[in-house]
């Protein structure tokens, strides 16, 4: 698509497209997601519907906080139709985060759950997350190289989704938000650290008491 990059309705574009698309992905994921939660006892499925669900999902979650990496990737290679191939490298990372999601997740206990909520809350406060996270702010050069930065960021947050339950609009949309804005913000000690506390909260709450927590629990039959 030869398209100007220099015009100031190019980067619009790129960004009206992105989040276009992880609109629409949103919409297909509720609907492949419907009647699936089962909580923490929620099981992968068939490997098929797994990956079609997995990928909708990663679209419409992280699609959002990437749109503005597309754009700069656009505007720093000059041409418009570079956006496809770093948006489906960018992808092609969470697509293998769901083969592990696929080969780790089945079916476990709220003690299980809530530890790996834990681990993934004590994470946040990490050199390793704090890395990963700056570089996910910086320009990167390939969609693969920004993917796995954003990877190495949200492989908590990610990790916790998949515990609580993988097929939760609820816990998909929690993830998601935090997802974008620490693509989006700068790391603030004043916010990052009580989220991090409270993320381990969750996992203390998820062991002690996981009826206390909407959508943890499978619904009665």
């Amino acid at each position: 698509m030869n398209v100007d990059i220099r015009r100031p309705s190019a980067p619009a574009l790129v960004l009206g497209v992105t989040l276009g698309l992880a609109a629409a992905c949103w919409v297909a994921a509720v609907r492949l997601m419907h009647g699936m939660d089962m909580g923490v006892a929620t099981g992968p499925g068939s490997f098929g519907f797994f990956a079609a669900t997995w990928m909708t999902m990663m679209a419409a979650m992280m699609l959002p906080g990437a749109a503005p990496a597309v754009a700069g990737y656009v505007r720093l290679v000059g041409r418009m139709r570079g956006a496809l191939p770093f948006t489906g490298a960018y992808l092609a990372v969470w697509a293998l985060a769901g083969v592990v999601a696929y080969a780790l997740d089945r079916p476990h206990g709220s003690p299980a759950a809530g530890a790996v909520v834990i681990i993934a809350g004590t994470y946040e406060l990490t050199p390793v997350k704090r890395c990963f996270r700056r570089r996910c702010h910086e320009v990167a050069g390939s969609g693969l190289r920004f993917g796995l930065y954003c990877a190495g960021s949200s492989i908590g947050l990610m990790a916790m989704l998949v515990a609580l339950g993988v097929m939760s609009v609820l816990w998909m949309s929690l993830v998601a938000a935090l997802v974008s804005a620490q693509k989006l913000l700068p790391a603030k000690t004043v916010i990052d650290v009580p989220l991090a506390l409270a993320i381990v909260g969750l996992g203390v709450v998820t062991v002690v008491a996981p009826s206390l927590l909407p959508g943890l629990t499978p619904p009665p039959m």
